[in-house]
């Protein structure tokens, strides 16, 4: 004889929600790696170059043409 099978109380944790004192250190970290990254591949030749060379060029030439920067 089949037993009918109550299912089980599901419970969700209560999600707590972030201050923006504990998000503005990390929003700050990534805005300037982000920032540091697309100067990097937006910039970094000519007259503004920080490295001397052409090695950050040939790193980052593919994407600087996947993102629509010049580069010829």
């Amino acid at each position: 004889m089949a037993h009918p099978i109550a299912p089980a109380a599901v419970t969700t944790p209560a999600l707590t929600p972030l201050s923006v004192k504990a998000i503005a250190p990390w929003a700050a970290f990534f805005g300037i790696l982000l920032l540091t990254l697309l100067y990097f591949v937006g910039a970094e030749q000519g007259a503004t170059s920080l490295l001397s060379g052409e090695s950050v060029h040939e790193w980052v030439h593919d994407g600087r043409h996947l993102l629509g920067f010049p580069c010829h």
